[in-house]
């Protein structure tokens, strides 16, 4: 996914040259490429996250769209603030890249741990929030990006989990996009890195539907409804805190519009107890599949089909 990413950025720069990459001094190899092919634009902002995110909305004032790339525990968590006051308020077009989300950053703890970025940026005013599923969700949306002027946050989460798609899916803002058809009684919409899961754990519930939401805001409720009303128990899969995130979306809609019991299965609302390897923490966190699927039959047991 990393690398339709950079592909993406890349396509995007050659067709425009106001793009503009800034990072804090990050010397992937990610960028080898575009940093070859496109010196003049881009920008080493240094350890400086702040004065990154200022520099990004002058650059958006004056005609330029930039993107700004950094560790989603730090951008946008470190640099809320700017990203309200300098790019929100104005409504500016700046594309600001969240690498590493939720818990993939598994052995460095909870500093780069980010498990509350969607929470924190779904309260903004004027911000979207972009999170695909794999590569080809991930080059759809970054042609979507730019192509929408506005403020955008794109998370990027673990990377090698492989395709649920079979070829680049048409994205319409704040939809839900199709992953496996279904009209049993269950219906799993998962964002991220949890489509993959979510697809395995249809298979112990057969019939079961498959969303995927790479829109976490907006989110158009009549999607929303058009996917899970014709199910009898909604099951939203994130890896991010289970309050204020997709599953809190998902309650706050159907709540309204079409009242159905949600189970919502995130990082509980605490931080990770230790350090490890990514499925260690997964497992942690009880979004491993074992522990997945036991927490939705103690779900539906409270709430039969």
């Amino acid at each position: 996914m990393r690398d339709a990413f950079a592909k993406s950025l890349v396509a995007a720069a050659k067709a425009d040259e106001r793009v503009l990459l800034l990072t804090g001094d990050h010397g992937y190899a990610l960028f080898d490429e575009f940093r070859h092919f496109f010196p003049k634009q881009y920008i080493n902002a240094g350890i400086a996250e702040q004065n990154m995110v200022g520099v990004a909305a002058g650059l958006g004032k004056s005609g330029f769209r930039p993107v700004v790339y950094a560790l989603s525990a730090f951008s946008p968590i470190r640099v809320l603030e700017q990203i309200k006051l300098d790019v929100c308020c104005d409504e500016l077009p700046v594309l600001f890249i969240g690498d590493g989300a939720g818990v993939v950053y598994s052995t460095l703890g909870a500093s780069h741990q980010s498990t509350e970025d969607i929470a924190a940026l779904r309260g903004l005013p004027n911000m979207r929030i972009l999170s695909p599923a794999d590569a080809h969700e991930m080059k759809a949306a970054m042609e979507l990006a730019f192509a929408t002027p506005k403020p955008i946050y794109l998370r990027i989460g673990k990377s090698d989990l492989g395709p649920v798609h079979q070829a680049q899916p048409k994205l319409e803002w704040s939809r839900l996009l199709p992953v496996c058809p279904g009209d049993g009684p269950l219906v799993f919409v998962a964002t991220g890195s949890m489509v993959n899961l979510a697809v395995k754990l249809a298979k112990d519930w057969p019939g079961s539907a498959v969303w995927s939401a790479p829109f976490l805001k907006p989110l158009d409720a009549d999607s929303l409804v058009a996917a899970c009303g014709r199910h009898r128990v909604v099951v939203t899969l994130e890896e991010h805190n289970v309050l204020g995130g997709l599953g809190g979306a998902v309650a706050e809609i159907l709540s309204q519009e079409h009242p159905l019991p949600v189970c919502r299965l995130g990082v509980p609302d605490r931080f990770s107890c230790f350090c490890g390897s990514y499925s260690y923490l997964m497992r942690e966190h009880g979004l491993d599949l074992d522990s997945a699927r036991n927490q939705i039959l103690a779900f539906t047991k409270k709430h039969p089909f």
